[in-house]
Parts: C-alpha cells; structure tokens; sequence
C-alpha cells in the first residue's frame, strides 16, 4: 500500500494519492531506486544504505554543451509519494498531450521522498531507530537522486505542493544557479509556527504518549495514537465549503467520517506518520529568499487550514524574492482546501505564465 496516511489526507482535503488504482490515468513511465551509500543526515547520523526510489516520465534532453534542458522536478507532500500525481486532477490536466507538462517535450521526475513511498523509512525494519531526518536531509537526498542517479545537471521547473511547496523554496535558495523556474504550492517560507506547529505537535504527542507505541519498538500499531493522530489531521485538513456541501446532516457527516476511518486506520504506521511530522523541525527559509534568482509563481488558496491567509505572511515575504509573484486563490465550491495545490487546472494558468516568463531569463 502506498501512503494511507497520505490517502486519509486526499479525502481530509490535504492531499492527492492513490486512492484507487483505477483512477490512475495511465501514463508510460519508468520507476527505478538510487541507492546513497553512507549517507550521513545532518544530526550525525549515518544510514549505510539510502534507497530513493522515483518515477519518470519522458526523456531528457541535452543542448550543444551536454546540459540537460527539460526537467522537471515534482515534490510530493507529508505522507504521499510520487505516485500520487498519476491522480486524474493532476495528470490528466498536465501530462497529456499537448499539456502544459506533456511528457514527450518534459523529464519529469517524481521521487519518493526520504521516509516516504518506495523509498529508505522506518518501518522498513529500523522502526525508531531509523535516523531522525529532516528537510534538509530530504533536499540533500533530492538533489543527489537528480544529479547522481539521473544525471541531471539543470532544472527547467521545479515545483511543490504542501511538503513539496516547501523543499520547492528550499531548492530555489540552495541551487540557485540549478533552477529556472520554481512553483511552490500550498506553504509558506518560514519557520513552522504558531497553529500550524501546535497541531504537528498533537500527531507526535498522541503517538509517543500511547502506551501501546513501546518506544517505537510495537509488534501491532498503537491504535489509539493513530486514531488520535487521524482525528487531528481531520481538523488540520479541513475545507468548510466542500466539506458541507458533501456532508449536509450530522448523519451524512459521522458516517464519511467513520468510513474513511475504518478504511484507512489499519494501513498506517506509526513510526513512519511520527517521522514525517517530525521532519519539518528544521524548515525555515525566511532569510535567504533575497538568494532566489529564478523566477517564483507562489500560490495557496484562500480556504487552507494549514496556511491561512489571514495571517499576512505570503504578501510580505514575496517583496524578497527578486523574481517573485504570490497568487492567492479564492475559496469557492471548486477549491479544495489545503489539497487545491492538486487540482492543476484551477492554477495551471498561473503555471503557463510562469513557463512563458521564466523562458525569456
């Protein structure tokens, strides 16, 4: 099974996965893993193996001097996988034919991030002795999988939603010279704070408060921390309009509720959900983004949860990056919430713009 967490977050409005296969809109892709030997994360920790898996679309393609010019990198959010954007809202918007990411003119690259999907996480075997990982970690990981296991030496486009919306920043300030183009979806470029960390902390606390969690050392999930955690992720997740158009009685809404968490509670780990949150302890990108050269199409919606806009923060950060444009999407009946970063053809005209500008550069 690939990424129920991430699967509970589709139906809870904070992602898009594989919630059935046949919704997957075929496509001829390749999937291979790359293996870092040694691998040591930031905290001193030393993984003698690191497998990262990914999946790809299309061929690259190299100019006169040998450089790649076609890639694009897609990053998945907390939970999810490459994978998930074989989704229809995804796929069959961008990588169809004549798409604005169609496959026979674009590379896309699609990793399984560090503690995610096919690749290297705890519950492989190592449970809570699996190195404690972070996004600095996750992005090292990323650029070693393009440059080393795929040979990449140039991003056309990379772009993010959620967790990916934020290493999306990351790349931009780190590889500056590496990136054309960036589109972060769902995030904000600062520290994670306020309500959005407190609720993070509510997933981790439940789960390594629950007697049954053992250290991380379970020989059957701790029930009651995964059914906390999955309660949490509800409120979290939350989209008021979409989520009471389709629950309109109190009967309608326990029985959606109760069906998806009964679906998805026996499919979770939770080593693997408590280093996830985890992950994101070390973000901040706040006081490089003056080091972003490429051109940014920033974009969250209005009915987030996880990035109100209420806050402000979007409309002041942008001022600091030099080639920047925030776009902030109205909530309405067609929005989804955190998870609209998915459904490409609400914003997939900002994304053209982006392409047309960032090609002039």
């Amino acid at each position: 099974m690939i990424g129920k967490l991430f699967l509970i977050w589709l139906w809870l409005f904070v992602a898009t996965g594989l919630a059935h296969a046949e919704d997957i809109t075929p496509l001829k892709s390749v999937e291979g893993d790359y293996v870092v030997r040694d691998f040591k994360f930031t905290d001193g920790e030393t993984l003698p193996r690191l497998r990262l898996h990914y999946t790809t679309l299309g061929k690259p393609v190299r100019d006169a001097h040998g450089q790649v010019t076609n890639a694009v990198l897609i990053l998945h959010g907390t939970g999810g996988s490459g994978h998930q954007f074989f989704r229809p809202q995804f796929a069959n918007v961008l990588f169809k034919p004549g798409g604005l990411l169609d496959p026979a003119k674009y590379f896309v690259i699609l990793p399984d991030d560090v503690g995610h999907g096919k690749s290297s996480k705890p519950s492989d075997g190592l449970r809570a002795h699996f190195p404690h990982y972070g996004y600095g970690d996750m992005v090292e990981g990323e650029y070693l999988l393009v440059t080393k296991g795929l040979a990449v030496d140039h991003l056309r486009l990379v772009m993010g939603t959620s967790m990916g919306c934020m290493h999306s920043f990351m790349w931009a300030e780190e590889h500056p010279a590496f990136v054309d183009a960036a589109m972060p979806l769902a995030c904000l470029p600062i520290q994670i704070a306020g309500r959005n960390r407190m609720w993070r902390k509510m997933v981790m606390d439940a789960i390594v408060s629950d007697p049954a969690w053992h250290g991380g050392d379970y020989t059957t999930e701790p029930q009651m921390a995964l059914r906390a955690a999955s309660d949490i992720l509800v409120i979290a997740g939350s989209a008021p309009l979409p989520m009471q158009l389709d629950n309109p009685t109190a009967k309608q809404a326990d029985a959606t509720l109760d069906g998806h968490m009964k679906d998805y509670m026996g499919e979770m780990d939770a080593n693997d959900l408590l280093y996830q949150v985890a992950a994101s302890g070390d973000y901040d990108p706040s006081k490089n983004l003056g080091k972003i050269a490429c051109d940014v199409m920033w974009v969250n919606s209005a009915d987030d949860f996880i990035n109100p806009p209420v806050l402000g923060i979007a409309e002041k950060m942008v001022k600091q990056i030099k080639h920047g444009r925030y776009v902030l999407i109205p909530a309405g009946p067609n929005t989804h919430g955190h998870s609209t970063h998915t459904w490409a053809a609400i914003w997939q005209g900002d994304l053209a713009e982006l392409l047309k500008e960032s090609a002039k550069r």
